[in-house]
Formats: structure tokens, C-alpha cells, sequence
């Protein structure tokens, strides 16, 4: 281990402006005490510092001198890819050998491996899930640990259950630092940490010195306009983004909002791309370096573009809908203005808000019941279990049983090898009261961000005051301090035919139906025969679309389920646009078990305005329970497998199938099997709407 280094400012003053860029850099409150007490004294540092505030800087500065003195390689955790990509070129700048291992380069993970054996890696970035890896657990962190100079956690309120953006792998971060030398520095980094998330972070990291400033950011303009219909959201968009100065990001809660923005930016002529969690790694590479370069005028994302994306010169955020946090707000804002005196950052509230919300804090830990099932089935299990078997037992869809599987091996209660996941002997107990208290903290901070909404105050000093700012002054930038918007028209003064023409495009377009192309598994597995499969269809609307979704929702809701004369005709009007080429030459209607006067008046309805034959030869010969219960593919297919029958010969021709609602698809896809079998020929599907998932 090297000896303590004794820095000279003007020296590190050096480094930081060949860092920067900049000759005219000096360090910022708290920079160099940072740096200072990891470098010098090798302490256990939390850094909590506003967005832009020069984070990276402390830990490629700490890594260069600690390198020069002989110590090891920095490992940082680092949860984003776009920020990985932003550090290396960083840290090149600096002359720190930077290398990353992640899903995108797995082609080169041996080559690092080996400059990481040869000394050749001064920072080595992976993201936390990473260290659920078996290959890296065993080839590379006992190297890792048995040479490392500094442990550095990025965005470290991702440890913390109270943390915005909780990543159950962060947990393995108090198990490294456990395993750490004495000597070895650590230092956790986050612009968005209340005193409940240091206050955790600092329980699972022992003897942290906290290193904290003010949440002030001088060049952003905040300003919220309540917007409860997304036509006026989508033209008060297209009307003020060309007059915003610079590049941008508009931020939206799902990734089918992201596509629907997008286009009607594009139709506008706005040059937008859309970035989400789903957008290939290419596309995303080319949309941030697009950003950077101020060649694109607006980027359209998810949170998936948020922490450590660095363009110190954003010129705005526009946030479509409301986020589940003052946090996660404030880390999102904090992407503007990092360069630049003033950054509007506006916040449209839309009436699906809430909804969107709710469903992100329902399914954000899995039900009791569900995991005890998953533990339980691993318990008796003579082998070990892959997803897809667990699933074809448990009724839980994937993305809550991965994070499941991730929360009990970070607490020990089961383990993944190559073959699978295994039960080790460790005491299983639901979490209750830490899950009930976790759900109950997310209701308040729902509220708390509707109080920013409706505050008459300043709204940089009330979002400061809600992240523990000690001293949140008013700002003199925001709509509560000037009395005017920030950026665009107010509600009152949008363009009405801009208004007008966002209506029609959000009912204009079909929400496009891909069929399922292969069995889930189960009795059925492999591909969907091509001359048994479901064509493409389509979906009058999503219920969340601000289209005709407003109006389907309101006939689902409905006891009675009667179909107003505009939506049958709208149906009517798709249908024949879309099959004007290949013409069904008669419908059916699947049997409902929730609304089967609405399934089949709607068949009917279009039966009579296409002049085609409807046929009731479809029935259910076992009830199952509701499709929307059953959470993952193999047990939607297993609920409406078998739970069919055709009662006569179909008729020749392509048919046209209806039902109301299309979730996962598995009933159409079951049906056009059935249809087929007996002889029918291609099933188009149409329905009502696609839930908000599709």
C-alpha cells in the first residue's frame, strides 16, 4: 500500500483544468476537501452535491494522484451506460486508463480482463448488476479486491430503499466495502440524497464523511402548467420547442408516450428521437452523441436517459408528465443549464399522472404470496431452476421475478449458477414492514410533488426544502417568482386549430397489433406454425392515449358496456382503411367472459357497416381465470390454452376476429390456432384498445 500523498493545490488546480478543458477552472466548495480526504487521509466519503456541481472531477482527480503514488486501480460502480461512455472519454482527457465491461462489449471483456491482470486499467467501470455475474464474481473481483485503490459508488442513492432509483445489486456495495482493506478509500456520489437516504447510505457504509452543498442551481428557470388533456400537452410541445434556445429533453413516464411524442414532433417538423430502456444500444449511442453535438433539437426519453448523461450546455427540460418523486425530479431537471445562465425546466401535468404512478409503486415489490411461492418451489426443487421453469409454476411475470431473484441473493436466500437458480439454507421472511414502509415513504412523495405543483411560492426554494436543502432561498427565475410562465404560451393562449389537429392525430392513428410468433411454453413451446399464427391487426387506441382511450375506458367502465354511435363508427371507418387491399370475408367475435354483449355487438356493428357475415361459431368450454391476472407469458398461455372450441366448420376466407381489449395477445393468438385448425383462413385481429403495456 503506498504512503499517505501530501497534495499541493496548485498542482491538482493543474489537473483539473486539463480535466476541464478550461484554463480558467478552479475547484468548487467541497472539491478539493473531497479530494483532500481521500487522497490524504483514505476516508470513507459521501459526496452530496447538486447536479453539474463536478462529482466525476473528485474521483478522476483522487484516481490520478493515487495512481502516481503507486496505489491501485479505482473500481466504480457506475448504473448507467450513457454515463460509463461520458467517464471514459472523461477520464481519457485526464490520462486515467478507463475501461468498461457491460452488456455492449462483451466481445471485448477478455481483452480487459487482461490489461486489468497486466496493470494496464486505471478506472474500471461496471454497473452494479455486473457484480451478479458469476464470471466476474469469481475471475475478477478477487484480483479486484486484492489490488484495488479506491472504491467509488456513483449515484449512490441508488443503495438506499429510500432512494429514488433503488437497485437491489447495490446492496452487494456493503459487502465489498466490508471486504475492503482499511486503507483503501471509498467514496459514494449523488446529487439527489435527502437525509432519510444519507441517513441510510451511512448505515450501510460505516464511518462515511458526508460532504454536502447546497441544491441551488442559479441557471435553472423552473415552471409547471397543469395540462390535464394531452392534445394541449402534445401543441403547447410543438408550439414552443422551436422557440427554446438550444437542444433539449422531454422526458415521458412510458416508452409507448415516448413513441407517440416523437411522431408528432417529427410531423411538425421538429427534428426528435425517441430514447427509452427498449432503444438498441447503436441507436442510443447515436441519439446522445446527436445531443452533445446540438445536431438534434429535442430527444424524447425515460428516466433511462437521466443519471450522468453530461451536456453542460442542455438548453431546456420539458417533463410531458409528472414524475413519482421531488428527487427524481430534481435529477432530471439538473440535466439543464450545467453551462448556461438560464435553462427553462417545465413541467407538464397531465391527468394520467397519477394513474402511471400509482402502477409504478403497486408492482415495485413483489406480492407476498408470489414470493414465497418462488422460495418454496426452489426449497423442493431437485435441480437447479432457470426463469422459465419458475415461471411455468409461479404466476409472475419476468421483470418482477428478476428483481425478486436479485433481493433474495443479495440477502443470501438463493444463489444463481450456470445451470440456474438454487435455494441455499439461509431463513426466508418477507420483509413486510420494510415493504409497507417503502410503499407508504412513495404515497408521500406523490403528494409532496403535487405540493410543488400547487405551491405559491418559489419552486426552487420549496424543491429544496423537500430534499433537506438546509437553507432554500427563493430563486427570482421561476413562474412563482416573476408571475409569468417560464417558456411558452400559459393553457389559456395555446392555438386552438394546433389544439384541434393534435385531437385528430391522437385518434388518426391505429395502435399496430404484431402477432406472437412462438408458443410461451408449457404443453406448447417453439414457433407458431406460420399457417397457424395470427396476422398483424390493429387497435383503435391505447386506453391511456389521449385519443379515443377516454372514450373506451368509459364503455369498459360502463355496466351495461354500450358502444357509443362514434366509436363504432371510428371502428368502422379503421377497419375499412386498413382492408381496403384484402377484404375479410367474415367476422367473428372471441367470447368474452367480462363483457360478452360489448364483444359481440361490436362484431355485429361492424359486420353490418362492412356488408360481411358474422359468425358465432367461437365458445369457451373452460372458464380460467382473468387473463389480466395472469402475470407472465406461459401462464396467459396456459389460462386460454384448451379453453376454446369451435362449434361449426368456418366458413372460407380471411376472417376478421374482434374482442374489446388486447393485453398480452395470448387469446387471439389461442383463437387464430383454433380457427385455423378447423380449416379457416387468415385471422386478422381488430380490437377496441391495447392496454397501456402494448
Amino acid at each position: 500500500m503506498p504512503a499517505p500523498v501530501a497534495l499541493a493545490p496548485a498542482d491538482a488546480v493543474a489537473l483539473l483544468r486539463t480535466l476541464s478543458g478550461r484554463t480558467d477552472s478552479v475547484f468548487r466548495d467541497g472539491q478539493w476537501e473531497a479530494i483532500q480526504l481521500l487522497v490524504e487521509e483514505r476516508a470513507r466519503v459521501l459526496v452530496v452535491q447538486r447536479t453539474g456541481w463536478g462529482k466525476s472531477a473528485v474521483y478522476f482527480l483522487a484516481t490520478r494522484l493515487r495512481r502516481d503514488a503507486g496505489a491501485g486501480p479505482t473500481l466504480l460502480l457506475s448504473p448507467l451506460l450513457a454515463l460509463m461512455r461520458n467517464q471514459v472519454e472523461a477520464a481519457a482527457r485526464l490520462g486515467v486508463r478507463a475501461r468498461t465491461i457491460n452488456s455492449t462489449n462483451r466481445d471485448g471483456w477478455d481483452e480487459v480482463h487482461a490489461d486489468i491482470a497486466a496493470g494496464n486499467v486505471d478506472v474500471l467501470l461496471v454497473s452494479p448488476e455486473r457484480l451478479n455475474n458469476p464470471r466476474f464474481r469469481e475471475e475478477v473481483m478477487p484480483q479486484l479486491l486484492d489490488t484495488i485503490g479506491m472504491l467509488v459508488v456513483d449515484e449512490a442513492h441508488c443503495i438506499s430503499d429510500w432512494g429514488h432509483d433503488f437497485r437491489p445489486d447495490y446492496r452487494r456495495v456493503a459487502d465489498i466495502v466490508r471486504r475492503l482493506p482499511s486503507e483503501v478509500p471509498v467514496l459514494c456520489t449523488t446529487a439527489t440524497a435527502n437525509d432519510r437516504v444519507v441517513a441510510d447510505i451511512a448505515d450501510q457504509v460505516a464511518g462515511l464523511t458526508v460532504v454536502r452543498g447546497p441544491l441551488h442551481r442559479e441557471s435553472l428557470a423552473l415552471g409547471v402548467l397543469e395540462m390535464p388533456e394531452r392534445a394541449a400537452r402534445l401543441a403547447w410541445l410543438a408550439q414552443t420547442l422551436p422557440s427554446l434556445v438550444g437542444s433539449g429533453i422531454v422526458y415521458c413516464l412510458t416508452i409507448a408516450d415516448v413513441e407517440q411524442v416523437t411522431a408528432w414532433l417529427q410531423e411538425q417538423g421538429l427534428d426528435a428521437r425517441a430514447y427509452t430502456g427498449q432503444t438498441e444500444d447503436a441507436v442510443r449511442q447515436r441519439v446522445e452523441a446527436a445531443l452533445l453535438a446540438n445536431e438534434v433539437k429535442v430527444v424524447v426519453a425515460t428516466s433511462a436517459l437521466g443519471m450522468g448523461y453530461d451536456k453542460p450546455d442542455l438548453g431546456f427540460v420539458v417533463h410531458f408528465q409528472s414524475p413519482g418523486s421531488p428527487i427524481a425530479y430534481y435529477q432530471q431537471v439538473g440535466r439543464a443549464g450545467r453551462a448556461l445562465e438560464r435553462a427553462p425546466a417545465v413541467l407538464l401535468s397531465g391527468v394520467e399522472d397519477a394513474e402511471i404512478q400509482d402502477w409504478f409503486i403497486r408492482t415495485a415489490f413483489p406480492p407476498r404470496d408470489r414470493a414465497d411461492e418462488v422460495v418454496a418451489l426452489l426449497d423442493s426443487a431437485s435441480r437447479p431452476l432457470k426463469a422459465p421453469a419458475i415461471e411455468a409454476a409461479v404466476n409472475v411475470r419476468r421483470s418482477r421475478l428478476e428483481g425478486m431473484l436479485k433481493v433474495l441473493e443479495v440477502e443470501g436466500v438463493v444463489d444463481r449458477t450456470e445451470a440456474g437458480w438454487v435455494r441455499t439454507g439461509a431463513e426466508w421472511v418477507y420483509p413486510t414492514a420494510r415493504v409497507e414502509a417503502v410503499t407508504a415513504q412513495r404515497r408521500v412523495e406523490q403528494g409532496q410533488l403535487r405540493d410543488y405543483m400547487a405551491t405559491s411560492g418559489c419552486r426552487m426554494a420549496h424543491l429544496r426544502g423537500l430534499l433537506d436543502d438546509p437553507d432554500p432561498t427563493p430563486c427570482g427565475r421561476c413562474d412563482r417568482c416573476t408571475g409569468e410562465p417560464v417558456a411558452g404560451p400559459a393553457p389559456g393562449s395555446l392555438d386552438p386549430a394546433l389544439v384541434a389537429e393534435a385531437r385528430r392525430r391522437l385518434r388518426a392513428g391505429p395502435v399496430h397489433l404484431e402477432p406472437r410468433k412462438r408458443w410461451a411454453g408449457g404443453d406448447r413451446s417453439g414457433n407458431i406454425a406460420a399457417g397457424r399464427r395470427l396476422q398483424p391487426g390493429w387497435a383503435l387506441c391505447r386506453l391511456d392515449d389521449g385519443g379515443w382511450g377516454a372514450e373506451v375506458r368509459s364503455v369498459l367502465a360502463a355496466p351495461a358496456g354500450e358502444l357509443p354511435e362514434e366509436v363504432v363508427q371510428a371502428a368502422v371507418d379503421l377497419v375499412r382503411a386498413r382492408t381496403a387491399a384484402d377484404r375479410p370475408a367474415w367476422i367473428a367475435s372471441v367470447p368474452s367472459m367480462t363483457r360478452p354483449g360489448l364483444v359481440e355487438e361490436l362484431a355485429r356493428s361492424l359486420a353490418t357497416a362492412l356488408g360481411l357475415p358474422w359468425h358465432d361459431l367461437l365458445s369457451r368450454v373452460r372458464a380460467g381465470g382473468p387473463q389480466n391476472e395472469q402475470e407472465n407469458s406461459i401462464q396467459q398461455q396456459a389460462n386460454v390454452d384448451g379453453a376454446f372450441v369451435v362449434t361449426t366448420d368456418p366458413p372460407a376466407g380471411t376472417v376478421l376476429l374482434v374482442d374489446d381489449t388486447i393485453g398480452s395477445g395470448w387469446t387471439l393468438a389461442v383463437l387464430a390456432d383454433l380457427l385455423r385448425s378447423h380449416g379457416a383462413g387468415p385471422v386478422v385481429p381488430f380490437v377496441l384498445a391495447a392496454t397501456a403495456g402494448r
